[in-house]
């Protein structure tokens, strides 16, 4: 029987002895029983971290990487594969998927992920990040987890668990399948608009959006299921040519079941619907279901941004499809790097759109930060 309200906690199921489930990890230890617990993967070739046969769920992934390719983060693609389908549902840059844009990495944590972040660094930027995912993704045939190697250099080291459960008697018809979609416009169109004077207070701006045509785009599936959270990355690149300087006035719109505007969730501003105020004047800050993972100078607004939220106790549900939307600035009136992480379950695989070609996933005035020397 499938219930519409089943009454939760994280640790509401820990002390249920399941029977007919087995643990078991896919893992790159070394197999000779030496320490070289790590696989090398050549520049344009796929490490396959984990082929499991059966129904079962992916319960923990940890991962780290040593690559001396400048923005590695965003060359590495991180895919799955449910059930035999033969394109990803997971197709994401390796940095982005685990909560951090622009090709960086900081140490945050939330409850489905959380990443650990030194500031030890090779010759052209980062190597020592590891990262974690607590996301339950189930599979009723079989799953496939794997690295696309796009840079030009070699993973020197990739280290990885992968912890799953396998369940003899299968899994029931209502259990989704997890997705992950990055998406990115570099930049954004502005929509030009008027101010009625000078330095307009936040309320007072220009313009009006009544369709949100013009949004940015996290996700636009069809399918049914329920949409668990998203990375938003804001590049705000071009705030001096900008009449308001902030981005966080751009309202999120959630359109479910193909309804027109207004939707059924329709927000009051960026910063509100990451969970935050006024400008974000805590800068970076973690909770276990919002905050800011990277952040500029909150004072001025100007630069890079990664902002998460994850719908864990209210989760979006949608039985044909759904389409998550942001302004980029209040009306659309701000032409900035916009890209993100949308993370959603449907009942049956969905193919992940290709990613664009790398030159096109990489960050903008990268130099300026001194992490990479390109």
């Amino acid at each position: 029987m499938t219930h519409s309200f089943i009454p939760t906690s994280p640790m509401a199921g820990l002390p249920m002895v399941r029977r007919g489930v087995v643990s078991k990890r896919s893992s790159s230890y070394d197999v000779t029983g030496g320490n070289k617990d790590f696989k090398t993967v050549p520049a344009g070739e796929t490490c396959v971290m984990a082929d499991v046969k059966g129904a079962g769920c992916i319960k923990h992934m940890w991962i780290t990487t040593r690559c001396y390719d400048a923005q590695y983060l965003r060359k590495l693609v991180f895919e799955m594969y449910w059930d035999g389908a033969e394109e990803p549902s997971v197709r994401v840059p390796l940095g982005d998927f685990f909560g951090v844009g622009h090709a960086t990495g900081r140490h945050w944590w939330s409850l489905p992920m959380n990443a650990t972040f030194g500031d030890r660094r090779g010759p052209k930027g980062p190597f020592s990040p590891a990262f974690n995912s607590y996301w339950p993704m189930p599979f009723g045939s079989s799953a496939r987890i794997q690295i696309v190697n796009e840079a030009d250099e070699p993973i020197e080291n990739l280290f990885y668990y992968v912890d799953y459960e396998l369940y003899k008697d299968g899994l029931p018809e209502d259990m989704g399948r997890f997705h992950a979609v990055w998406n990115r416009e570099n930049p954004t169109e502005a929509v030009p608009t008027e101010q009625p004077y000078e330095n307009p207070a936040p309320w007072d701006l220009g313009g009006e959006n009544l369709t949100g045509k013009d949004n940015y785009v996290v996700v636009d599936v069809k399918g049914e299921g329920h949409f668990v959270g998203c990375l938003l990355n804001i590049d705000n690149f071009n705030a001096s040519n900008q009449e308001y300087t902030w981005p966080g006035e751009g309202d999120d719109m959630i359109f479910i079941d193909g309804e027109e505007w207004p939707p059924s969730l329709h927000g009051t501003g960026t910063e509100d619907y990451f969970g935050c105020s006024w400008g974000f004047p805590s800068g970076e800050h973690h909770t276990p279901y919002h905050g800011i993972s990277l952040a500029a100078d909150p004072q001025e607004h100007f630069g890079k941004w990664s902002l998460y939220r994850f719908h864990i106790e209210d989760p979006i549900h949608f039985a044909k499809s759904i389409k998550v939307t942001f302004e980029h600035g209040h009306a659309n009136d701000q032409s900035n790097d916009y890209s993100s992480v949308g993370y959603f379950y449907t009942l049956k695989p969905v193919a992940a759109k290709p990613l664009p070609p790398v030159k096109e996933r990489l960050a903008r005035r990268w130099p300026e930060h001194g992490l990479w020397d390109c």
